[in-house]
C-alpha cells in the first residue's frame, strides 16, 4: 500500500470516528433532555444513573476528547436544562460562536506574560572596581542567601532582602571565574585563573582578607560546582573545569583550615596552601574549554559541557574521573556553552554558538527528543524553573526567551534595553525559586520578578471597586456570583477566576442590591435591593425573567432587603421567602405566565408578645385559597388580643437580624435571631412559635454597656440527611482501611476527602458503632438504613461567641474560636452539605474552619467538637464565607471589596477572582499571603494544645529549709580540698538545698472574701480555713523550731546536747527571720 492510500484511509477512519462521537453525542443529549422532562412533569426519580453536569463533562470529554472547553459545555447544558426542546447543534458544543478577540488582547497583555519586566529592580554592588562585572551568581536555597563575585576579586554574600550581609575583596592577581558554596564546611569556594579561594564568610571581626589561597594549579581554571552528597560529613568534594578539558576533583576537609587557622597568629591575613597537599584526581574528558560543569544530585552524576564538536557534553558518575573507562557524551554542532536539568521533565537543556535548545533524555545521548529554534545569537545561559516547568535562555545579544519545557512553545521575549551598545554582557543568569526571581549578572545585578508573584504579594486585590455586598456560590456549575455596594453583578469560574459576563445596574439607575439567592438547582439567581425591589434572573445567560416592582408610597430604605432564600416549589414556578432589615420576614411568589413577582403573605410580628412572658405561642392557618401548595402557609396568631403586650423601649432593637430554614421531611423549620439575642423558633408542623433562647437583661437598656452585646449576626440549622449519614459512615470505613493498610499518614494533597480524614482518624470507630447500634435498633430488616438525628442550631454572636443549641433551647456547646486575638465579632455561618465541616468569619477578617461530623451524633460529646484551622483572609470585615467542597477551597468576601479563594486543607492562599492569570489550585504551590496580610494559618493540633510546646518541668525548684537544717557547715569545712590557683571557692550548700515545691493536693476552705475593716488590699485577700489545732500554744512562731518529738520537752539521753544545739541554731536565725505569731490573725478565739 502506498503513501497516498494510507493517508486515504486513514481519513476515511477520521471521519467515521468522528460520526460514531456524533451519534453518541446526540443520545446522550436526547437522555438528558428526557431527564429534563421528567424533572418539569414531577415523575422523575433520583437513580444512580442520572445525568448531571458533571457526568455530562465527563461524557463528552469521552467523544470529543480533552480539547473541549469547560465553558462552551457549561452553556449547551444550562441551554439544554431550560428548555429541553430547543434544538441543538454539535457546533456549540465546541463554542462555534464564541469570539477570540478578548482571549488574544489578554493574551497580549503585559500582566499575563510570566515575568513583569516593568517590575525589574537594579542592585549596584558598591565598592566594586572600574568596570568590574559580576561574573557568578550562586543562590543557596536552605539559607536564602545570594553570593555574587565579580571578576575583579569581590565577593559579597547579600540576605533575602537582597541587602550586603558581609563582603571580601581577594587581592589577586587573577580575575575570578567562578564560585560555589561549600555545604559541609559552611565556606565559600571560589576559583580565579590559578588560583582556588575558600573563604570563611562568617568569621567574627574584620573577615575582608580571612581566605585561604590553593595555589599552583597545571591549567587555567574556568568553572567550579560543588558535589552535595548526603553521607559525607566536614568535607566537600568540588569539581573543577580547565582550559585544557580537564574535569579535576579536589578534597577538602574540614581540618585542612581549622588547624592551619589554630596556629597561625595573624587574625585578618589570606593563607596560601599548595594544591598537591590536598587529594585530587583529574581526567581529560573534552578537547576544548571547559565552559560549564554542574553536579545533578537527582541523577547521581556530574555534567561538563564544553567547545568540542565532538565531545560536546559529558554526563557520568564521579567514579568515571578515577579510570579510562568510556563516558556517555552527547555531540552537537560547534559545542555548547552552558546546560541545565529539569527534574520532573527528566531532560537536560543545551545551548551554544549554533544558537538551537536541544532537549535531551539523560540515557540517550545519539539525538535530542526535542528542539527549540528562535535566537539570533549565541546562547550563554539557561536556568529552568522546576515549579512552572520553564526553560529560560539567553543569548549574548541580552535577549531572554521563555520557554514552556511540556509544550515546547514560547511564552515571552523580552531583552535588557537599559545600557549602551558597548556595555558589557551578561555573563551569568541563575532563578531563584525561593522569591519567584530571575536573576542576572552584568555590570549590575538585575532581578526580573514572575508576574504571579507580583500580583499576589504586592497588588491589592481587588474584584470589585466598591465594598462586596452578596457572595453567592453555585455548586452544580462551579461558578461564584458577586455584587457589589455599586449594584455590578459578576459571575466567575471558581477553577480559573475568569470573569463570565457581568451586569450593570440590574434594579435600575443607582439602586444599591443588598441581597441575593440561588435556587436548588442552580439555574436562576434572585437579587433584592434596598427599595424592596426583588428580580429573578437566568443564571447561565444574564437575563433577567421575573421582577417584584416598587410598592406605592414606600418609603425609602423602609423595605430594605437584607436576606433571600429559595424554597422548593412546583416546575416553573418559584418561592422566595425575604427577610426586610425592619425585621419583616415575608414570602414572594412567581407563576408561569406572569413576569410579576408577588408577595403573598407576611409573617406577624411575635416580639411583643414573647416579651411578656409567653414563651410559646400557638398559630392558626389562614382560610385562604391558593392555586399552589406552599410549604409555609400563612398563620396568625390565636386570639392576638389575649396576650399581654408591654410597652417596648425604643431604644431596644428587637428586630430579626438574619433567618434560616430547615425544609425536609419531618422538619418544616424557620429560626429567626434578633438583635437583642433572641432565637424564634417558628414551627409549620406544630403550627408554633417557640422562644429558644433569651438572654438576661436584653430588654433592658444599660448605657454603660454596648446595646450590641447580644446581637445574634447568623444562624444556621446544622441537620444530617440519613443519606448523608451512610455516606459519613463509609468515608468513616474507608479511611480506617486505609490507615490500616499503610504504615504511615498518607498525604492530603489532591485527595477531596483530606478535612475530613482528621475527624476520621479519632472517633471514626465510635460513629460506626453507634451508626450501626442505632439501624439495628430502629431499622432492623434493612441495617444500612439510618435514622437522622434531630437538628441543632448554630448562632454566630456579636460578643464572638459561637452557640449550639437544641430545638429545645439547651445550650450544647459555647466556645470562643482561637485567633491569637481577643473575642471578635462572628459575620457569617457556612456548613457543608452533609453538615461535617462548619466555616464562621469574623469583624476583623479571620476565617475559622470546625470539625462538626461527629459532635452531632448525640450525646453531643463536647470533646468532638474541634477546630481545625485559623487563618486571617483580609484586613477588613469578612461579610460571606462559603466552602466549595468539591474543590476543597474556601471563598470569601469583605468589604475591602476583593473575594479571595483559599485551600480548605493548609489556609494556603490561592488567588483572587479578577487577578490576570489562571488559578492554580493545587496544594503544591507555594506559600504566599497578600499583601494586606502577615499572619501565617494556625492549624490546631488537638483541642487546647495550639503552637505551644509543651513544658517539660513542673516546677522551678525552691529554697527548702529542711535540707539547709540537715547540712552542717563544719562536716562541709572538712570535706572541702584545698583550692588551686585561679579557682574559685563555692559553697554550694545553697544549691544542694533546693528542691520541688510542695503543691497540696486539695485546696483550701475559703469561708470570707471581704473584710471592710482590714482596708480596700488586705480585705479582698482571701482567707483560707485549715484544720485548727487542739491547743493553740502548740502553733509555733514563724521562724523558729518545731519540737516533733516532744512537745512538752521532756528530755532524752541526748536532751542536754539537743537543747544547747537547739539554742544555738536560734541565736543564729534571731537576726534573719522575725518571731511573729500570726495564731490571732488565722484563728478564731477558742473558748476554754
Amino acid at each position: 500500500m502506498n503513501i497516498k492510500d494510507k493517508k486515504h484511509l486513514s481519513a476515511i477512519l477520521r471521519v467515521n470516528n468522528f460520526k460514531a462521537a456524533l451519534n453518541g453525542f446526540e443520545k446522550l443529549v436526547e437522555r438528558v433532555a428526557a431527564q429534563k422532562r421528567d424533572e418539569r412533569a414531577g415523575l422523575f426519580v433520583q437513580k444512580e444513573d442520572t445525568v448531571d453536569y458533571d457526568k455530562f463533562y465527563v461524557a463528552v470529554q469521552g467523544l470529543f476528547g480533552p480539547e473541549v472547553k469547560n465553558q462552551d459545555v457549561k452553556c449547551f447544558y444550562r441551554k439544554l436544562c431550560n428548555n429541553p426542546d430547543a434544538p441543538v447543534d454539535w457546533c456549540e458544543i465546541f463554542g462555534y460562536f464564541s469570539s477570540e478577540e478578548d482571549s488574544l488582547a489578554s493574551q497580549m497583555d503585559e500582566e499575563n506574560l510570566v515575568f513583569l519586566v516593568s517590575r525589574k529592580q537594579r542592585v549596584v554592588i558598591s565598592g566594586s572596581r572600574r568596570r568590574d562585572v559580576i561574573k557568578c551568581i550562586v543562590k543557596i536555597p536552605h539559607l536564602d542567601l545570594l553570593i555574587a563575585a565579580s571578576q575583579k576579586g569581590l565577593i559579597t554574600v547579600f540576605n533575602s532582602q537582597m541587602r550586603v550581609q558581609t563582603s571580601t575583596n581577594v587581592t589577586d592577581t587573577s580575575w575570578i571565574t567562578g564560585c560555589d558554596y561549600l555545604s559541609q564546611l559552611k565556606r565559600i569556594v571560589a576559583t580565579t585563573e590559578r588560583t582556588i579561594i575558600v573563604w570563611d564568610y562568617k568569621a567574627q571581626g574584620n573577615s575582608q582578607e580571612n581566605y585561604f589561597v590553593i595555589r599552583s594549579m597545571d591549567h587555567c581554571l574556568l568553572c567550579v560546582c560543588v558535589v552535595s552528597l548526603p553521607n559525607q560529613f566536614c568535607r566537600d568534594d568540588i569539581l573543577l573545569g580547565d582550559d585544557g578539558g580537564f574535569v579535576n576533583k579536589y578534597t577538602i576537609n574540614n581540618d585542612d583550615f581549622g588547624l592551619k587557622q589554630a596556629k597561625s597568629k595573624r587574625k585578618s591575613q589570606s593563607q596560601v596552601l599548595e594544591s598537591k597537599n590536598f587529594k585530587s584526581i583529574k581526567r581529560k574528558l573534552h578537547n576544548d574549554w571547559v565552559m560549564k560543569i554542574r553536579y545533578i544530585s537527582a541523577l547521581n552524576c556530574f555534567g561538563s559541557c564544553s567547545l568540542d564538536s565532538v565531545h560536546s557534553l559529558v554526563l557520568e558518575s564521579l567514579k568515571r574521573l578515577e579510570d579510562h573507562l568510556p563516558v556517555r557524551e552527547f555531540s552537537m554542532p560547534r559545542g555548547a556553552n552552558t546546560f541545565c536539568y529539569c527534574v520532573k521533565a527528566n531532560v537536560i537543556v543545551t545551548g551554544g554558538d549554533d544558537k538551537v535548545l536541544r532537549l535531551w533524555h539523560p540515557n540517550i545521548s545519539t539525538k535530542p527528543v526535542g528542539k527549540l529554534v528562535g535566537h539570533m545569537f549565541s546562547i550563554t545561559e539557561i536556568v529552568t524553573n522546576e515549579k512552572d516547568q520553564l526553560v529560560i535562555s539567553l543569548s549574548s545579544a541580552k535577549v531572554f526567551r521563555v520557554w514552556d519545557i511540556q509544550t515546547l512553545s514560547l511564552l515571552q521575549i523580552f531583552h535588557d534595553s537599559q545600557g549602551r551598545p558597548g556595555d558589557m554582557q551578561i555573563y551569568s543568569m541563575i532563578f531563584d525559586s525561593n522569591h519567584g526571581m530571575l536573576i542576572t549578572g552584568s555590570n549590575v545585578i538585575d532581578m526580573y520578578p514572575l508576574t504571579r508573584i507580583i500580583q499576589d504579594t504586592k497588588q491589592i486585590p481587588h474584584t470589585h471597586e466598591r465594598e462586596i455586598n452578596v457572595m453567592l456560590y453555585n455548586k452544580y456549575f462551579h461558578q461564584v456570583l458577586t455584587i457589589c455596594s455599586e449594584s455590578i453583578i459578576k459571575v466567575w469560574e471558581l477553577e480559573t477566576g475568569l470573569q463570565i459576563y457581568q451586569i450593570l445596574e440590574p434594579h435600575g439607575f443607582n439602586v444599591e442590591l443588598t441581597a441575593g439567592a440561588i435556587d436548588e438547582s442552580g439555574s436562576f439567581f434572585a437579587t433584592g435591593a434596598y427599595n424592596g425591589t426583588v428580580k429573578i434572573w437566568d443564571f447561565g445567560s444574564g437575563q433577567e425573567m421575573k421582577m417584584l416592582l416598587e410598592g406605592k408610597g414606600w418609603k425609602d430604605d423602609e423595605h430594605w432587603l437584607k436576606q433571600l432564600i429559595f424554597l422548593k416549589a412546583q416546575e416553573r414556578q418559584h418561592l422566595i421567602l425575604a427577610l426586610e432589615r425592619n425585621g419583616k420576614i415575608k414570602m414572594i411568589q412567581s407563576k408561569e405566565d406572569d413576569i410579576c413577582l408577588v408577595v403573598i403573605w407576611e409573617l406577624p410580628d411575635v416580639m411583643p408578645v414573647l416579651q411578656g412572658g409567653n414563651h410559646i405561642i400557638h398559630l392558626k392557618m389562614s382560610i385562604k385559597d391558593r392555586s399552589m401548595t406552599i410549604p409555609f402557609p400563612e398563620v396568625k396568631l390565636i386570639n392576638e388580643k389575649n396576650f399581654p403586650q408591654q410597652v417596648t423601649d425604643p431604644a431596644i432593637s428587637m428586630e430579626v437580624n438574619c433567618i434560616d430554614l430547615l425544609q425536609v421531611e419531618g422538619y418544616n423549620l424557620i429560626a429567626a435571631g434578633t438583635l437583642n439575642g433572641v432565637i424564634i423558633l417558628w414551627n409549620f408542623v406544630t403550627f408554633t412559635v417557640k422562644e429558644v433562647y433569651r438572654p438576661e437583661d436584653c430588654f433592658i437598656v444599660d448605657p454603660d454597656l454596648d446595646p450590641k452585646r447580644f446581637r445574634i449576626n447568623d444562624i444556621l440549622f446544622l441537620f444530617r440527611t440519613p443519606e448523608c449519614a451512610r455516606r459519613s459512615s463509609q468515608d468513616s470505613i474507608c479511611s480506617s482501611s486505609q490507615c490500616d493498610s499503610s504504615k504511615g499518614p498518607q498525604s492530603s494533597k489532591g485527595s477531596k476527602q483530606s478535612i475530613h480524614d482528621s475527624e476520621a482518624k479519632g472517633e471514626q470507630i465510635d460513629v460506626m458503632v453507634g451508626e450501626q447500634q442505632l439501624a439495628d435498633r430502629k431499622h432492623p430488616g434493612d441495617p444500612s438504613v439510618a435514622d437522622a438525628q434531630p437538628p441543632v442550631l448554630v448562632t454566630a454572636h456579636d460578643d464572638g461567641h459561637l452557640r449550639l443549641w437544641t430545638l429545645e433551647g439547651r445550650l450544647l456547646k459555647n466556645i470562643l474560636p482561637f485567633t491569637k486575638h481577643a473575642a471578635i465579632s462572628l459575620t457569617s455561618l457556612y456548613v457543608d452539605s452533609c453538615t461535617r465541616i462548619l466555616l464562621t468569619a469574623n469583624m476583623e477578617g479571620h476565617v475559622i474552619l470546625f470539625s462538626i461530623g461527629s459532635f452531632l451524633d448525640p450525646p453531643h460529646d463536647e470533646k468532638k467538637f474541634k477546630q481545625l484551622l485559623a487563618w486571617r483572609a483580609h484586613s477588613l470585615e469578612i461579610i460571606q464565607v462559603v466552602y466549595a467542597e468539591d474543590k476543597q477551597a474556601v471563598l470569601t468576601a469583605s468589604i475591602d471589596g476583593s473575594v479571595r479563594l483559599w485551600h480548605a486543607v493548609n489556609g494556603h492562599y490561592c488567588g483572587y477572582f479578577g487577578q490576570r492569570r489562571i488559578f492554580d489550585m493545587s496544594l503544591a504551590s507555594d506559600f504566599i499571603l497578600p499583601c494586606d496580610v502577615n499572619e501565617r494559618p494556625i492549624e490546631i493540633k488537638e483541642e487546647n494544645k495550639f503552637t505551644e510546646k509543651k513544658q517539660k518541668y513542673e516546677y522551678p525548684l525552691v529554697f527548702d529549709q529542711h535540707r539547709w537544717k540537715k547540712m552542717n557547715s563544719m562536716s562541709l569545712l572538712f570535706k572541702r580540698v584545698p583550692p588551686k590557683a585561679f579557682e574559685v571557692q563555692h559553697d554550694f550548700k545553697f544549691f544542694k538545698s533546693l528542691s520541688s515545691p510542695k503543691i497540696r493536693k486539695h485546696t483550701l476552705e475559703s469561708f470570707m472574701t471581704e473584710n471592710k475593716e482590714a482596708g480596700t488590699v488586705f480585705g479582698s485577700l482571701p482567707i483560707y480555713r485549715v484544720p485548727s489545732p487542739t491547743s493553740l500554744r502548740f502553733l509555733p512562731l514563724i521562724g523558729s523550731e518545731v519540737q516533733r518529738n516532744s512537745s512538752d520537752g521532756i528530755p532524752g539521753k541526748k536532751g542536754h546536747v539537743q537543747h544547747e544545739k537547739m539554742q544555738h541554731r536560734r541565736s543564729l536565725k534571731k537576726h534573719l527571720l522575725p518571731q511573729i505569731n500570726l495564731a490571732s490573725s488565722f484563728f478564731p478565739v477558742i473558748p476554754k
